[in-house]
């Protein structure tokens, strides 16, 4: 897949963002991809067992992944009120 990395899983390419790995759009460049991604959320101690248990009650992982081909494509631990983290490319 040809385009600039916005990391190593997703691409942008003619202002759009796309899954590295088949292309899937993922909306424009401008916006918050994660919105368009399939997402998972679960408790940090059930997502890796007890060596993830960070102690904080409510701490979950989120999941991101392509809805095209089921690659994943990102991760990130928060709250489950806390809204995505927004990855952009750099101007």
């Amino acid at each position: 897949m040809s385009g600039r990395a916005v990391s190593p899983t997703v691409a942008a390419r003619d202002g759009r963002l796309c899954c590295a790995a088949c292309g899937h759009d993922l909306g424009p460049a401008s916006g918050a991809w994660k919105e368009r991604a399939a997402r998972r959320e679960r408790p940090l101690a059930e997502a890796g067992g007890p060596a993830w248990d960070t102690g904080f009650p409510g701490v979950v992982l989120r999941e991101f992944a392509c809805p095209g081909c089921a690659r994943l494509l990102d991760t990130e631990t928060a709250r489950p009120e806390d809204p995505p983290l927004l990855d952009r490319l750099a101007d």
